[in-house]
């Protein structure tokens, strides 16, 4: 899994692969490609989020919250 990505960027271009496919700009070979690397994204996404909340939680663990 690929941490060098931002957040922010993969959504962005999470949105480009789903906007491209709803508008049927992707031809069926090219489908598959899209569809991978979208489910990529997604887990980078995950993860990015997990990692995050576990060190708000520590954080606030530590402030005694």
């Amino acid at each position: 899994m690929s941490n060098k990505i931002l957040y922010s960027d993969a959504i962005t271009e999470l949105e480009q692969i789903v906007s491209s496919i709803e508008n049927e700009d992707v031809n069926v070979d090219e489908l598959g490609v899209k569809v991978k690397r979208a489910a990529e994204l997604i887990n980078i996404c995950k993860e990015k989020l997990h990692n995050t909340e576990e060190e708000v939680n520590a954080i606030l663990k530590n402030l005694g919250v």
